[in-house]
């Protein structure tokens, strides 16, 4: 079980960092950097996960965490996914809901 750096518990704040495994809970890691994180902890995030593995998570585990600047951010720059159709309203705090 590979620790999480305790550097990183103020993004990952509703987990104690020693009690999250970097495998088992890589959706939620993954998910908090990205939208939370600054540039030290989104290197250490890929220094961690393959862009592959990254890419997967955000594209296929969306948590609704994001504000639209982050969002757009990290669909169109970091991860450069930005003609994949995504359902904004998955992914952004402050979108309405999806009523079906």
């Amino acid at each position: 079980m590979k620790k999480v750096p305790k550097e990183l518990q103020p993004f990952l704040w509703s987990v104690k960092t020693d009690q999250l495994d970097c495998q088992k809970d890589k959706i939620y890691i993954i998910n908090q950097i990205l939208a939370y994180g600054g540039l030290k902890e989104i290197k250490w995030l890929f220094k961690n996960y393959p862009l592959k593995v990254v890419r997967d998570v955000f594209l296929h585990h969306p948590i609704k965490t994001y504000r639209a600047s982050t969002f757009n951010f990290v669909k169109e720059i970091l991860l450069e996914v930005g003609n994949t159709l995504l359902v904004k309203e998955k992914y952004v705090v402050n979108t309405p809901r999806i009523i079906r």
